[in-house]
């Protein structure tokens, strides 16, 4: 008995109130990831220590597709990621080669080819995808080789790895492809 009262009262406040299905979105399919240099910046930099770096981008998944290629064509200006382009922040000048990168914020553009790819460093920052990509805005650009990898990268993956004093090295990897950008600071 105390059960079917139970039941009742619940169908009751059912139909007095109706019940909303989550006004939220779900978890996005190529969900936003952010590195820093130092690596553990983040959740255990020491006191006074400041960031060098940071990127914000999204990580399209494999999903057994061919990617570079096919999903992100060969020779075409590509977001570096998914979603809103890639945003990278150099909280201090970087030096890439004999190229210098200023202090500032920055979206990240590529152009991938089989063997090499244009990185792009472009003002025009807050945009979705590269849509609007304007090469007038173009703060900088690198040509770097494309190295193969024999373990698949499921998730497009950026991280940037300490080798030194002073030096890091910018890694981006999917599928079999893998770049790494040495870089000082």
């Amino acid at each position: 008995m105390k059960n079917i009262l139970v039941l009742i009262c619940i169908a009751l406040a059912s139909t007095l109130q109706p019940v909303k299905a989550q006004e939220f979105k779900g978890i996005d399919k190529s969900p936003m990831d952010m590195a820093y240099l130092p690596d553990n910046f983040a959740h255990d930099h020491s006191p006074g220590e400041k960031a060098v770096a940071r990127i914000t981008y999204g990580r399209p998944q494999k999903n057994n597709r061919l990617v570079f290629g096919k999903m992100v064509p060969y020779g075409k200006i590509w977001r570096t990621g998914a979603n809103e382009a890639t945003e990278f922040i150099a909280y201090q000048p970087l030096t890439f080669g004999s190229k210098t990168l200023p202090a500032g914020t920055y979206t990240l553009f590529t152009i991938p080819e089989k063997d090499e790819w244009t990185l792009i460093f472009n003002t025009d920052v807050d945009i979705w995808g590269a849509y609007r990509y304007d090469s007038k805005k173009d703060v900088l650009r690198l040509n770097v080789k494309v190295k193969s990898t024999n373990e698949v990268v499921e998730a497009f993956a950026i991280k940037f790895e300490t080798l030194n004093e002073n030096e890091a090295a910018l890694k981006l990897a999917w599928d079999q492809t893998k770049i790494e950008i040495p870089f000082s600071y």
